[in-house]
């Protein structure tokens, strides 16, 4: 159970008669109510309430939950009525907005407007937190989405105001309006409330404030675990992800091709490419020296640069500027952004926009199962298309020569590598990383057949992660 479901339990227990003990001693509740009666005539005939909507009576039909017998069922329109301020002006008040209230913003001051006195109870009636009750702390011109709540000081205030904050929820669930959604009067006056004894509201309330310090405990608790399992989760991936790439999740077998022989093919293919004008040729990089060896691998494993073994080249985006409609109105192609890559979780099937051919032309179409990087803003996100697109230069694409023909592999150690790629970045005005410094690093590069039984554990292990959210 949650700390919000334990606190709604325990309201749901107090409306019900559960949370305290009923007391023969108490003033009846028909009392109560002619109290309430009499406070009602006088204040209308003092104009400073308006006399009640006539409600349907209550069936039996209607009651939502057995109550005690001492006990009587209401509904809230009896009670409560919402009203305006009084209209004023030529004097200067702070405008007392829900923002404000919060004491999350300053005091604007406006010299007319609705006016309320310090201790007004304010209920929201517009907005996404319609419902929610607030005390005017001075006096004011109360808020537009306001309204004045009025309930009988004959009652015990703090009682219909935890019965409202229980049906706080139903409230904004059945709330009206389209651009602006507003509160649903016709059910917040027609909600049933049962009444107890005027005692036993206060018992009710007063245990219910005891218990609420102990609730929010709770809450912390839960704050805390939760907070706990989701950085116990990222450490776990970090680790199934790093133990990946150093070859500590996967069995050697004999009957693997071996790395060398990958290597002379991925050297053959890339000089077929080259030939044939499919890629560049770029200059030729160092050995790869002993300092560059970030960890320990397998024997059977080789170290290489990213472009030994595929092709890493930045995304195409050259008009300017980028958002110029003549390169998007119409458009079919694919077009992805870093945003995309960093929502993908692996793999990205979803797209921005969409460029037109005037687009296309002054960019790249990659393949679907291209892997793609992010190096500008967040360094290092990465995720392998689910269809054919562009992208600009703020992503690099990879794609491995033959005859590897999945990149999963390079995605699960490219997310190893993540932390260290997002520490080469450089720290400007918006972090980026160059290509250079990512072809140039080492990277581990195990037999092929082993690559796919890495892939097949590292996703049946990073399965269970998610399952432990």
């Amino acid at each position: 159970m949650t700390a919000q479901e334990l606190k709604n339990s325990i309201l749901q227990l107090a409306m019900q008669g559960k949370l305290v003990a009923q007391d023969n001693n108490d003033e009846p509740v028909f009392k109560l109510l002619k109290r309430i009666e009499s406070e009602k005539t006088r204040l209308v005939k003092e104009g400073k309430i308006k006399p009640e909507k006539k409600l349907l009576p209550i069936t039996e039909e209607e009651i939502p939950f057995d109550a005690p017998e001492s006990w009587k069922w209401l509904k809230l329109g009896y009670l409560c009525q919402l009203r305006e301020g009084e209209k004023i002006s030529n004097k200067s008040y702070p405008y007392l907005e829900a923002k404000y209230l919060r004491g999350k913003i300053e005091a604007t001051f406006l010299t007319s407007g609705e006016f309320v006195k310090k201790g007004t109870r304010l209920i929201l009636v517009d907005g996404e937190n319609s419902g929610e009750v607030f005390l005017a702390t001075e006096d004011g011109y109360k808020g537009s989405t306001f309204k004045v709540l009025y309930i009988p000081e004959e009652m015990y205030v703090p009682y219909v105001l935890m019965f409202i904050l229980l049906n706080k929820q139903l409230l904004r669930k059945r709330k009206r309006g389209s651009a602006i959604p507003h509160l649903n009067k016709e059910l917040f006056f027609n909600l049933l409330i049962p009444i107890p004894p005027f005692a036993e509201q206060r018992r009710i309330v007063d245990k219910i404030e005891e218990l609420l310090p102990l609730v929010e405990e709770y809450e912390k608790v839960e704050s805390n675990l939760k907070t706990l399992n989701s950085d116990f989760t990222n450490m776990l991936r970090k680790s199934i992800l790093q133990q990946a790439v150093q070859g500590k999740l996967t069995e050697r077998m004999p009957e693997d091709t071996p790395v060398s022989v990958l290597i002379k093919q991925l050297e053959k293919e890339k000089a077929f490419l080259i030939k044939n004008g499919k890629i560049k040729k770029e200059k030729p990089l160092p050995p790869i020296t002993e300092e560059e060896i970030l960890f320990d691998i397998p024997d059977t494993w080789s170290w290489v640069r990213l472009t030994d073994i595929g092709e890493v080249s930045r995304g195409k985006s050259k008009h300017r500027p980028r958002n110029d409609k003549l390169l998007y109105d119409g458009g079919t192609y694919p077009l992805i952004q870093t945003g995309d890559v960093a929502r993908s979780n692996g793999i990205i099937k979803k797209c921005s926009a969409y460029y037109n051919d005037f687009g296309l032309a002054q960019s790249r179409m990659w393949k679907k199962g291209t892997l793609c990087m992010t190096i500008a803003a967040n360094i290092a996100d990465v995720g392998i298309l689910d269809f054919d697109a562009c992208f600009p230069d703020s992503v690099v694409g990879f794609n491995a020569f033959n005859p590897i023909t999945s990149n999963k592999y390079f995605l699960y150690m490219l997310m190893a590598y993540q932390n260290i790629l997002d520490g080469l970045a450089t720290k400007s005005a918006q972090k980026n990383i160059n290509l250079e410094i990512i072809s140039s690093l080492a990277y581990p590069l195990p037999p092929l057949e082993e690559q796919e039984r890495i892939v097949e554990r590292v996703e049946e292990l990073l399965s269970l992660c998610d399952q432990l959210k």
